[in-house]
Parts: C-alpha cells; sequence; structure tokens
C-alpha cells in the first residue's frame, strides 16, 4: 500500500507547462525562468479570472489556466 501512496503523489505534482508566445516572450525579456513560474503557480496566491487564474508570489505574476494537467501560461508580470 505505501508503493501505491508515494507514486499518487509524484504523480499528483506533476505539472506540465505550456507558453503563448506572448508569455515567453515577457519571460525572455523580464529573465523570468520556468521554474519561478511553476513556482508562482505551486505556492502563490491565487485569484480567478475570466478565463483562469491569476497566481502571485513575491515580485512575480502569472496568468493561466489548466486544462487537466496541462498548465497554459497565458502572461507573465512583474510587480513594480
Amino acid at each position: 500500500m505505501r508503493k501505491i501512496y508515494i507514486l499518487l503523489v509524484i504523480i499528483s505534482n506533476y505539472m506540465r507547462l505550456i507558453f503563448t508566445l506572448h508569455a515567453k516572450e515577457r519571460m525572455d525579456h523580464y529573465g523570468i525562468t520556468e521554474e519561478e513560474v511553476r513556482k508562482a503557480i505551486k505556492i502563490g496566491a491565487k485569484t480567478p479570472q475570466t478565463d483562469g487564474l491569476l497566481s502571485i508570489f513575491t515580485y512575480l505574476r502569472v496568468a493561466y489556466k489548466v486544462r487537466g494537467d496541462d498548465y497554459i501560461i497565458k502572461t507573465v508580470m512583474i510587480e513594480r
């Protein structure tokens, strides 16, 4: 039973990030890494939006929507 539980935890922690061209351009412009986006989504405060969520973590805002296991990143923003 323990092996099954560990496997479920690993699977539930999986998130595939899919970036729009706009999000990728913003990341390149501001020097934001994929890992920073992942962290913002995992532990940031979430606010519902019309089509998805806005996750806020430290200076970073990530607008995204969830489709199954996929996280579609629409844009990323820096707090100024």
